[in-house]
């Protein structure tokens, strides 16, 4: 990636971007998809866990099909790690992650800050911070909260917001950006 460029997405991904979409044409519940067409029959979803140690590093889709065992694994790297409970994560979020990412053109991987929360974790969440909603969409498996120590939260937040296709909130105090597959918003700064 060129060091020249203010926004963290290259020229190369954005213009392969306008391509896909223009080719793209059709109605789907979101841009991120359509974003994604343009990189290959295959989307990759990377990153890692502080809170566990673990990586993630996988083919979570092939030539328009999603490969169940991936999405399984990326669920449970997703869990709530406070407590070890699971839920089947929402493909639209993951999607939504891996074309970002795809985006910013970077190798390096997501960290996972915060993925599924079980209602007492968010409650937990809650009663510390004013930040945190009540009906949050990681308590349906629909958003996560990622960094990349390689990209300001405004640079990761403008891809997130490139792809039109669900909520994207700038925690920069924390230094770290909410993406979920809900109703196409922003917020923070």
């Amino acid at each position: 990636m060129n060091n020249n460029s203010s926004s963290g997405i290259s020229r190369r991904a954005l213009l392969g971007v306008f391509a896909a979409t223009a080719v793209t044409a059709a109605p789907s519940f979101s841009n991120a998809a359509g974003f994604l067409r343009g990189a290959g029959d295959i989307r990759r979803v990377k990153m890692y866990s502080g809170r566990t140690g673990e990586h993630l590093d996988t083919i979570y889709w092939i030539e328009g099909e999603y490969i169940s065992e991936a999405v399984r694994e990326v669920s449970l790297f997703m869990r709530d790690w406070r407590n070890g409970q699971a839920v089947a994560m929402d493909t639209r979020t993951v999607d939504i992650i891996a074309a970002s990412h795809n985006l910013l053109d970077v190798s390096e991987p997501y960290m996972l800050l915060s993925g599924y929360r079980s209602p007492q974790t968010n409650a937990m969440l809650r009663s510390n911070s004013s930040g945190v909603a009540r009906n949050s969409l990681h308590m349906r498996g629909q958003a996560a909260d990622l960094h990349l120590d390689s990209r300001s939260v405004n640079q990761i937040a403008r891809a997130a917001m490139a792809c039109q296709a669900g909520g994207v909130g700038r925690y920069s105090g924390s230094g770290f950006v909410h993406m979920d597959c809900g109703n196409v918003r922003t917020w923070g700064s």
